[in-house]
């Protein structure tokens, strides 16, 4: 896998508006490539890299006996692109124009998720996700002329790296990226395993970005990771809704059903989205059959309802844990939880993906992606730019939102900045007292960072830099996955109904 792009949720190449399948939906490669997972996602694609077929038909077409030179509506783009090719100085580059123009018409729409790629961005992008799924691995979409991070990819390099949900990339390699298309963006993060790339991250209240080199890989294929938590708890967590991700599931169940599962904690915390026809699949074990699992809407058409119908069910008491990575597919089960089965849901509000998405393949090789239907949750609800609030609300601690530490920049005694203070309440996590927590690197301060130096079986120099640096950040990483507020909450509640 790669960067995907946005939280979308996708559907298939075509026209007319068609609402998804009963109970299968197919997406074109391309798809998958234009913004993930949109539900698939982003709401996926940039979404997983799942890349399939399909021919849904959810776009409309201008009708075909009505010819461009009859639709008085671009009579004043035709006048001046006319003026411009007669009188311009210089002769001018027409496809450059002509792609101007369409990317001028998405811009004015405001949506993050509709995109266009002109003939030689989407061969790129198309051919760079059909021959590898190397990259770094992080969700990303464009935001207020920004590119945003919806969230890493579980044991990827941006996640390895400490890239978090919410980030801002505001250059790669050194070029600013402001003002691209998530698309656009993908092409200059994405690369070969083994190369690095260089962005330029800023985070929360920092005022200044730091560069965070990370070196790409092949990103994993694994899309549900198990394990089983004390008091025969199972903790199955969901990294996207990918094509394989309903069977790994249910090979999951297995195996944790095998072991004596009294209880399940599903976990889409950082889980961008994916395929729809994969939401409905996974939300259908958990609600009874005739309850609605979502609903499904096109303009100037009532929404469909969709709703249970399968023949496997899980009948232990449940928990579904969500954060602001939680997007779009996420959001569909999060929904069908809450809504039709009465699971609680716990942590933090999921990002707020309503809608969904499909790419178009142009007669030249170029593509749009449009959005063309809106999802409600089972009661009706669109929660797009609002998000799913948790039944039981357990934020992150304070210090799993610090700010990356750059390994290249040396602290020691004597220097006072807001990277100092950062790394001060580093190592207070992590149970190095540094005194107080005020941005100067005093004595005391050193004596944590050589104590901290000798439990890495380091150099005890008192001063923070390189190995010293990332090992602080390792060590951070840890804590934040063995003392998990939401997960342990989640366990909690489940250890209540089964005693009742």
């Amino acid at each position: 896998m790669e960067e995907k792009e946005n939280t979308d949720l996708e559907q298939g190449n075509g026209s007319g508006h068609q609402p998804p399948a009963k109970r299968s939906i197919n997406l074109k490669p391309f798809s998958f490539v234009m913004l993930v997972f949109g539900l698939v996602l982003v709401t996926a694609a940039i979404t997983f890299f799942v890349l399939t077929t399909g021919e849904d038909k959810v776009v409309e077409v201008v009708n075909p006996q009505k010819t461009a030179i009859d639709r008085k509506e671009f009579k004043k783009l035709y006048d001046a692109y006319d003026e411009m090719k007669a009188n311009y100085y210089e002769d001018i580059d027409e496809t450059a124009i002509i792609d101007g123009a369409i990317n001028g018409m998405i811009d004015a729409l405001g949506d993050p998720y509709t995109d266009y790629l002109n003939q030689s961005e989407a061969r790129q992008l198309n051919d760079s996700i059909a021959s590898s799924f190397e990259g770094i691995g992080a969700e990303i979409q464009e935001q207020n002329g920004f590119i945003k991070v919806v969230s890493p990819i579980k044991n990827s390099p941006a996640e390895k790296a400490g890239i978090l949900a919410n980030d801002l990339i505001v250059a790669v390699d050194g070029e600013s990226i402001q003002g691209l298309s998530s698309s656009e963006a993908v092409l200059l993060i994405r690369g070969e395993k083994g190369t690095t790339v260089t962005l330029s991250i800023k985070r929360g209240e920092a005022t200044e970005p730091v560069d965070m080199k990370i070196v790409r890989d092949v990103i994993p294929v694994e899309t549900v990771y198990t394990e089983m938590l004390e008091g025969d708890i199972a903790h199955i967590h969901i990294t996207s809704f990918s094509d394989g991700t309903y069977d790994e599931l249910l090979l999951a169940l297995d195996e944790m059903e095998a072991q004596g599962m009294k209880g399940l904690i599903v976990d889409v915390r950082q889980n961008p989205g994916g395929r729809l026809d994969k939401a409905m699949q996974i939300s259908d074990l958990f609600v009874e059959n005739g309850k609605n699992l979502f609903q499904y809407e096109v303009k100037g058409q009532k929404p469909e309802v969709y709703t249970a119908e399968g023949n496997r069910k899980v009948t232990v008491p449940v928990a579904l844990v969500i954060d602001d990575g939680s997007a779009s597919a996420s959001e569909i089960l999060a929904g069908a939880l809450k809504e039709s089965a009465g699971i609680p849901l716990v942590g933090v509000k999921t990002f707020g993906k309503g809608t969904v998405q499909t790419p178009m393949d142009l007669p030249d090789g170029s593509n749009l992606k449009l959005t063309t239907a809106k999802w409600l949750t089972p009661n009706g609800n669109w929660i797009h730019k609002k998000g799913i609030e948790p039944d039981i609300p357990v934020p992150y601690p304070s210090y799993a939102m610090l700010p990356f530490l750059d390994p290249a920049t040396e602290m020691k005694e004597g220097m006072l900045t807001p990277a100092i203070k950062s790394a001060e309440e580093m190592l207070e996590a992590v149970g190095y007292n540094p005194g107080e927590i005020d941005g100067a690197f005093d004595k005391q301060t050193a004596q944590a960072v050589k104590k901290l130096q000798q439990d890495l079986a380091l150099e005890p120099t008192g001063i923070l830099i390189g190995d010293t640096t990332l090992g602080l950040m390792n060590k951070l990483r840890t804590k934040i996955q063995d003392e998990d507020p939401q997960l342990l909450k989640a366990k909690e509640v489940l250890l209540e109904k089964i005693a009742n």
